[in-house]
């Protein structure tokens, strides 16, 4: 039996023969509790690599090394579906010399699948790996579940190297991505801290004008019709979609509805409604909290997807397609119902597309749920600073003053009025956001282009400039 472990990193990154100007690769599921990112590019540092390019599925602030690694040209290039916070207010303000490159979770993997990005080197985060390279992220002191957006990262890759803190006999045997796809083992202390993969916008929120959109929202899914056994669904990550959950429980258990799946990153209280019968399967391309994680090992109906089985418009077909509805988040949504998520009302960057544009197009029914207001400054404006997700996409908007329908979706609007529901146009919500907050100021950009961002498609949907 031939092993592929390997005594360090920088016996790895010698073997892989790493050159100037390559682009290397890393996934997310450990979210703002990863350790592999810096890890291996403090690594390349010291080889004095230049000009390296990174593709990772998302940047978060646990990865703030990775601004002084641009700043002395260890890097170059960066490509990613979301970026937080710390990073992006740095990238804003032109830090990096080339445009990031934003792509959604189904846009990276249908990407690499076509060409147009391409990975030299991929460097896998696996909680568990055997001596040949069988990778599992159930397993292990960093168990993170799910390893979804791993999967094209490895197949696609020219090279693809496993970083492990928890190194098994042969064979692993189940594993998530196998030995076929991986030419390196490397056996490390620690890969990440599972409790960073809660963080941030993973936690549902207890503020009364949150809950009391989300059971809005509950409410016009039940009235549109679309909440019947067989029911599909999926939540965004933010406190008030994830809300909605409990809200739609309620309703379903009141009815007796069974759904038949929810999808994409997957919580503990979506697990919860699946062990009660709520929902007969959980597609996860991403675990967002530890009860998942736990799940996706134990239960046979929890079931591990790629990111391109997810959500990739090049694949024959996905779990998007078959959604009936999505419920989202957004910092920004104009009078046409594009919505932003990458940057926030001062044009900075703090989130990304991730699965917001991919579901937005594949359910039958996609809804924005955000408090009118934020901080004095209002959710609607006449034009958003950047377009994540078209409007042509979106179906509705649910503020705690009233819903707004999208006037293409004349049925829907008319179902949601015989429920009840106060419905107003997207322009009334507008003038009663501007009347409680004033008139934002336009934002003053020195015309620089520091982003990129592509929709599923691979065309370029919006461009985002430096903020002074």
């Amino acid at each position: 039996m031939k092993s592929k472990v390997l005594e360090s990193l920088s016996e790895a990154l010698q073997l892989l023969e790493l050159k100037d100007g390559m682009t290397l690769s890393f996934h997310h599921h450990l979210r703002n509790g990863d350790y592999v990112l810096n890890m291996v590019l403090a690594a390349a540092r010291k080889l004095g690599l230049k000009d390296l390019t990174i593709n990772a599925s998302a940047i978060f602030d646990c990865h703030l090394p990775l601004l002084d690694l641009i700043r002395d040209g260890t890097v170059t290039g960066l490509e990613c579906n979301y970026c937080g916070a710390l990073v992006g207010r740095a990238l804003s303000r032109g830090l990096l010399e080339r445009p990031v490159v934003f792509r959604s979770h189904g846009g990276r993997p249908a990407d690499l699948e076509r060409g147009t990005a391409h990975i030299d080197v991929a460097f896998v985060a696996a909680p568990t790996a055997d001596i040949c390279g069988n990778l599992s992220g159930k397993y292990g002191q960093s168990a993170c579940g799910s390893l979804g957006y791993a999967f094209s990262d490895a197949r696609y890759a020219d090279k693809v190297v496993a970083i492990t803190d928890n190194l098994v006999p042969y064979p692993l045997a189940d594993f998530s991505i196998a030995e076929t796809e991986v030419d390196y083992v490397v056996a490390v202390e620690q890969i990440g801290d599972p409790s960073g993969i809660v963080s941030g916008t993973t936690r549902i929120t207890r503020d009364p004008v949150g809950l009391l959109m989300a059971d809005m929202a509950a409410a016009a899914i039940e009235a549109s019709g679309l909440l019947r056994d067989g029911f599909s669904f999926q939540t965004g990550a933010g406190g008030a979609s994830l809300a909605v959950a409990y809200a739609l429980e309620k309703i379903m258990e009141r009815q007796k509805i069974q759904g038949s799946f929810a999808s994409g990153g997957i919580t503990s209280k979506l697990v919860e409604m699946h062990s009660w019968g709520y929902f007969e399967t959980l597609l996860d391309v991403q675990c967002f909290d530890l009860d998942a994680a736990r799940s996706i090992r134990d239960n046979p109906a929890h079931r591990e997807i790629s990111a391109a089985h997810y959500a990739s418009p090049t694949a024959a077909s996905a779990v998007v397609d078959s959604l009936d509805v999505v419920i989202l988040g957004a910092t920004e949504i104009d009078t046409d119902f594009n919505v932003n998520v990458h940057t926030n009302s001062q044009g900075l960057i703090m989130g990304g597309s991730g699965g917001h544009s991919d579901t937005a197009a594949g359910a039958k029914l996609a809804i924005i749920i955000a408090p009118l207001t934020r901080a004095r400054l209002p959710l609607i404006v006449d034009r958003v600073h950047t377009i994540s997700t078209p409007g042509s996409t979106v179906d509705m908007l649910v503020t705690q003053y009233g819903v707004a329908v999208n006037p293409r979706q004349t049925e829907l609007a008319t179902r949601l009025r015989q429920a009840g529901l106060k419905i107003s146009s997207i322009d009334e919500l507008r003038q009663l956001a501007e009347k409680i907050c004033g008139t934002p100021k336009d934002l003053e950009h020195d015309g620089r282009i520091v982003a990129e961002v592509r929709y599923r498609d691979g065309d370029t949907i919006d461009l985002i400039r430096q903020v002074n």
